[in-house]
């Protein structure tokens, strides 16, 4: 009943919006989608080639609920090799995609069981949450300290009733990474409470700059209460795939085999395949593309600068997040004003429980010179509104 009553409306209103965007842009010529969070790029060529030969090869019935095992052995050298986390195979479940987060909520999360998540935020939680009889609260973060979840906010939010707390760096929509000595303040708090802690680290190969990723489970006293989330979609530009992971402590991750075959059975066969080939094979493409984000994240900064619009630093991801209250406007009716004047379709804050209604998502998923493009219609659109 408390879902239905309240995330069911929160989430007609999220949706609502999306629909009404979308239903514009239907209606409108040359429309460049510049809010979306998919990747423009083809998978590279040998991951399809991999999916292809496991077709052909008949590897297209179930599968272990927990993976294939030489991808989760394949996952689990990764994270040592790249992350300098030490996981067996066995303690790798392989997840279609985000069902990772559903997957864990329902194994952690009891009635008015609190989970710490940060604002703005992939809503996804929120709903999974709430599925479960749980109860998101929302770690306020700013545009002054760039989004990073800030430990002093964290621990104001703890009650005797936290059990969560869900640590995304770097972050969708704000592209913030949150720093090392951060993370590390965070670890103590989550040990000095006796918080699990749910650390999503899907855009963890896109950092900019100084920048550097830390992964909390390597800390000291941190492996047994932390649940690493990552996959495919974001690197290897492999969302339509659906090939996400969690790594967990053994006893956890066992406990989680019947719960994901419940869900999906498996991951689809070929997609396994093909995942394996991503972390197996060469890795020029990834370089390829990440390069190509750094300049695009470098063009569309220095246009959102030349048009006096703020944003926190985009440390990570592929994501710009960008007030527009300069402009007299929310950031609903900016989104709708631009896509009808600009014909340049972007999201706004509120899409990601941002109730304050100052923000934009910005997603640098075009070709530059596509990019470039919607940038001078913004330019035009926002010179006309403070005219």
């Amino acid at each position: 009943p408390s879902f239905a009553a309240a995330s069911w409306a929160s989430f007609a209103e999220e949706v609502g919006f999306r629909t009404r965007l979308l239903e514009m842009a239907a209606g409108l010529d040359d429309v460049i989608a510049m809010g979306r969070g998919d990747p423009d790029f083809h998978t590279p060529a040998h991951i399809v080639a991999a999916a292809q030969k496991a077709i052909a090869n008949n590897e297209h019935h179930y599968t272990h609920s927990a993976g294939i095992a030489p991808l989760r052995a394949a996952i689990a050298r990764k994270l040592e090799r790249e992350n300098g986390l030490d996981y067996t195979a066995e303690e790798i479940i392989v997840t279609a995609g985000a069902q990772a987060v559903m997957l864990c909520m329902l194994a952690l999360i009891d009635d008015g069981d609190e989970v710490l998540l940060p604002t703005p935020r992939f809503m996804t939680y929120d709903h999974a949450v709430e599925m479960c009889g749980g109860v998101p609260v929302a770690v306020p973060s700013s545009e002054a300290t760039d989004f990073a979840m800030i430990p002093a906010e964290i621990e104001k939010c703890i009650t005797p009733r936290t059990k969560v707390l869900v640590l995304v760096t770097p972050g969708n929509p704000t592209g913030a990474v949150t720093p090392p000595a951060m993370i590390r303040e965070i670890a103590e708090i989550a040990q000095r409470h006796d918080l699990i802690v749910i650390s999503d680290e899907i855009y963890e190969k896109l950092i900019w700059d100084d920048q550097e990723h830390l992964s909390i489970a390597t800390l000291p006293g941190m492996r047994d209460r932390t649940i690493t989330l990552n996959g495919f979609s974001k690197s290897y530009a492999m969302t339509g795939w659906r090939v996400g992971y969690l790594a967990a402590p053994l006893a956890f991750a066992r406990m989680l085999i019947d719960p994901r075959h419940t869900l999906s059975i498996n991951t689809a066969t070929p997609s396994q395949f093909a995942a394996l080939a991503a972390l197996d094979g060469p890795q020029d493409a990834v370089a390829e593309m990440v390069e190509q984000y750094r300049e695009r994240r470098r063009a569309t900064m220095a246009a959102l600068d030349e048009m006096g619009l703020s944003y926190g630093f985009p440390g990570g991801a592929f994501y710009i997040y960008v007030n527009v209250s300069s402009t007299g406007m929310d950031g609903e009716s900016f989104c709708l004003h631009m896509l009808k004047e600009g014909r340049v379709m972007v999201q706004p804050g509120t899409m990601f429980g941002d109730k304050s209604n100052e923000f934009i998502r910005i997603g640098y998923l075009q070709p530059l010179p596509r990019i470039l493009e919607a940038m001078e219609r913004m330019k035009a659109v926002i010179a006309r509104i403070r005219a």
